[in-house]
C-alpha cells in the first residue's frame, strides 16, 4: 500500500485525430490505468460501458478495441495533468500538478465540445487550462466506482449530453 505521495508522469499518449469533435478529459490515470497503460483500466470503472452505451456499440475489451470505438465516434481522449504528487489512485491526494499541453489536440482537431470527467478534471481544467484556450468544459460526474452516488443509469442520463454533441457535429466518417 502506498502511504506517500509520489511524483508520477503520465506514460501515455491521448487518443486523438483529425476528425475528432468532442474531447474528454481525466484527472490522472489510476495506478490501474498505469499498469496497463491506457484509460479507465480499473475493471470497475464505468467509463467503457457508459461510451459504448452512448454510441450504441460493444464494450471494447483491448485496448485497441478501445482506441477504435473514440477514433470512429470522432471522441478524443486524454488527461488534464500530465505530473503531479499523488498517493495510490487518490484525486483528492494530487499535488503539484503540471498540466498535459491540452491545445496540441485543439490544434490537430476541430472539437466542438469539451467534457471533464469528474470534479477534480473539471476543476483542474478550470483552474489551469481554461485561462490558456478561453474554452469551457461541461461537467460530468466522475465514471469512477469510487462514484458510489451514480448509478449507470444516472450516469448515462448525465452523460447524453456527450452524445448530443456527437450528433450535432455530425461526426460519423465510417459507415458501418
Amino acid at each position: 500500500m502506498v502511504t506517500e505521495n509520489m511524483v508520477i508522469h503520465h506514460e501515455f499518449e491521448p487518443v486523438y485525430d483529425s476528425a475528432s469533435r468532442a474531447l474528454i478529459l481525466g484527472s490522472f490515470p489510476s495506478v490501474r490505468s498505469r499498469m496497463v497503460q491506457f484509460y479507465y483500466g480499473h475493471p470497475g470503472n464505468r467509463f467503457w460501458p457508459l461510451i459504448s452505451a452512448l454510441v450504441n456499440e460493444t464494450v471494447p475489451e483491448t485496448v485497441e478495441e478501445k482506441k477504435e470505438i473514440l477514433l470512429k465516434h470522432g471522441i478524443a481522449l486524454w488527461d488534464v495533468i500530465e505530473s503531479c504528487e499523488i498517493k495510490g489512485s487518490s484525486d483528492s491526494s494530487i499535488q503539484n500538478v503540471k498540466v498535459n499541453d491540452i491545445d496540441r489536440i485543439l490544434k490537430a482537431a476541430d472539437i466542438s465540445f469539451i467534457a471533464a470527467n469528474g470534479r477534480k478534471a473539471y476543476g483542474l481544467y478550470e483552474r489551469y487550462v481554461f485561462p490558456e484556450t478561453g474554452r469551457r468544459a461541461v461537467y460530468l460526474p466522475s465514471t469512477s466506482p469510487a462514484n458510489a452516488a451514480f448509478s449507470f443509469d444516472k450516469l448515462l442520463e448525465k452523460w447524453k449530453v456527450v452524445k448530443e454533441a456527437l450528433k450535432s457535429t455530425d461526426l460519423h466518417r465510417y459507415n458501418g
